[in-house]
């Protein structure tokens, strides 16, 4: 199983965690909300997941311009 870390706005591959005993709980997911899981992580048919997370050139575009957080994909 491997985990795949990609930025939720531009789609840039962040990282990947290839572990094939890795749990939840040591990355972390145990603290989401039922309604974060659902939208930060996607479970894939072979087993990965992905996680979408923000990475710092869009963090630092969406804090210049916060109006871009009503674009439904602002830096495409």
């Amino acid at each position: 199983m491997a985990v795949n870390y990609i930025c939720r706005h531009c789609r840039t591959p962040m990282g990947t965690i290839d572990e094939k005993e890795i749990s939840e709980t040591r990355l972390g997911f145990d603290f989401l909300t039922p309604e974060e899981r659902s939208d930060i992580i996607s479970y894939n048919l072979n087993g990965d997941i992905t996680v979408k997370v923000v990475c710092d050139y869009c963090r630092e575009a969406l804090d210049a311009n916060p109006e871009l957080v009503l674009v439904v994909n602002p830096l495409q």
